[in-house]
């Protein structure tokens, strides 16, 4: 069982920024590719970004390319979602998750992940 836990929520104005955090209780989580997720309200959920395994690959919607940059460090067994300009359409719970097959690069694909965390909320005001 992995254990995945999301901080950084909150409220921000357009084009402000937020860092978003995800902490996975695994011991090979050094072995995992990572995505994050999110879903507005009315809408099915949608990839944002992955990173494969040793952080050396890194894939985005095309909707946040530009403005989120995701990244891990091996050592707190967290991952990152740096969001800059943010916009209204980018407001939705978001959703960190892991791949547990060893090595893999990262996938837009959310069924490709086996955990989820709880998900935390990002509102953008206009």
């Amino acid at each position: 069982q992995v254990h995945v836990v999301e901080y950084g929520g909150g409220l921000v104005q357009a084009g402000g920024s937020l860092r978003l955090s995800c902490a996975a209780s695994a011991p090979t989580f050094n072995t995992y590719a990572m995505g994050w997720f999110r879903r507005a309200r009315g809408k099915e959920r949608e990839f944002v970004a992955a990173i494969g395994w040793n952080g050396d690959t890194t894939h985005y919607a095309d909707s946040v390319k530009g403005r989120f940059t995701i990244s891990r460090d091996h050592a707190k067994n967290t991952i990152y979602l740096q969001m800059n300009t943010l916009k209204p359409e980018d407001t939705a719970v978001y959703y960190c998750a892991v791949d547990i097959m060893a090595y893999a690069l990262g996938s837009p694909n959310l069924r490709d992940y086996d955990y989820w965390g709880q998900g935390t909320q990002v509102t953008v005001s206009s």
